[in-house]
């Protein structure tokens, strides 16, 4: 099966505000590449949940500013809740002042670790640099502002598998399936609804991040998404899918894992392996260079522990990204 063209049709991937029905709504961003992520809202009753902020201030204002004036009750946000830690998808948390901001306990750990500016210190320290990483870095993040961000951590945290809290008359169910992406992934599922908020459990024709795994947990949290049987999965990134693109995650997550421990058994070098994986029939998908990262975090999984890939702070990382970059884009 070529896992591509998985977006629902009667939700266009078009920036903006996306009326799932009901109160519920997504908040979609093309080309759902780095930084480029998806957010939702959910209302009823007079309250209102947010699944996640954006990158920077500009973005979340705008998003913010439209769901006010499509739901009266997004005015003022009651909740939020992050998927995860990763900055794309916290960074503007400052500007629902007065919400309560939740958040699974790992993530709400690295979050309290992460300096909201280091994304704007990242691209300084690459500003005129004409390198192949320097003109990565640029491309990746250049198009957001990252001024003004100060932290906006979780208000409340949970540890256990699942939370449930209403929004209005709406269950809403939050289930902790990290570490997966990050240490404390959540699926945010309205199951009357049929809606399932994924974070960046799934990226839709975009290819995944590992940053911490272990992959098994990731391929049980697809499959989980598939049990739910939604009417409508928003991903972390790209467009609105159902069942078929959490297939297509777990589809790629485990053709990685068995190519990357084939080379590894093999004695082939992480880096090496990345250059010699051939994406197949996930060739087609946004962001291949991210497969530096993934093969990376497999050989750490099959050796029983050792250094993670190191963030986007790690030059090493980033320079094999760019590598790989250049290379899906010669060919």
């Amino acid at each position: 099966m070529q896992w591509s063209n998985l977006g629902l049709a009667r939700w266009r991937f078009e920036k903006g505000l996306h009326d799932l029905g009901d109160g519920v709504y997504a908040w979609l961003q093309p080309d759902g590449g780095w930084g480029w992520s998806n957010a939702g809202l959910i209302a009823d009753g007079g309250q209102s949940l947010l699944v996640d902020t954006l990158f920077d201030l500009p973005l979340t204002r705008e998003m913010l500013a439209a769901m006010g004036d499509a739901e009266p009750a997004a005015a003022q946000i009651d909740t939020l809740v992050n998927t995860h830690a990763d900055a794309d998808h916290c960074n503007g948390n400052q500007l629902v002042e007065g919400a309560e901001i939740i958040a699974s306990q790992a993530a709400a750990e690295e979050l309290a670790k992460i300096d909201p500016a280091q994304m704007r210190a990242l691209l300084q320290s690459y500003e005129g640099d004409d390198s192949a990483t320097g003109r990565f870095v640029r491309s990746a993040f250049g198009s957001f502002d990252f001024e003004g961000l100060r932290p906006a951590p979780p208000t409340r945290s949970f540890a256990e598998r699942e939370l449930e809290l209403k929004v209005g008359d709406k269950r809403v169910l939050l289930y902790q399936v990290g570490p997966a992406h990050t240490r404390g992934d959540v699926l945010v599922h309205l199951p009357a609804e049929g809606v399932v908020y994924t974070g960046d459990i799934m990226f839709v024709e975009g290819t995944p991040i590992i940053w911490t795994g272990p992959v098994q947990n990731w391929i049980d949290a697809c499959q989980r998404i598939c049990d739910l049987q939604p009417a409508a999965v928003v991903p972390g990134h790209g467009p609105i899918t159902d069942s078929r693109g959490a297939q297509a995650m777990g589809a790629y997550l485990s053709y990685v894992r068995d190519e990357a421990r084939q080379r590894y058994e093999g004695g082939m070098p992480a880096a090496e392996a990345a250059r010699d994986i051939p994406l197949g029939e996930f060739a087609g998908w946004r962001n291949p260079e991210r497969l530096a990262v993934n093969v990376r975090t497999l050989y750490r999984e099959f050796g029983g522990g050792g250094d993670a890939a190191g963030g986007l702070g790690s030059r090493e990382i980033l320079a094999q990204m760019a590598e790989l970059a250049d290379l899906a884009g010669s060919q």
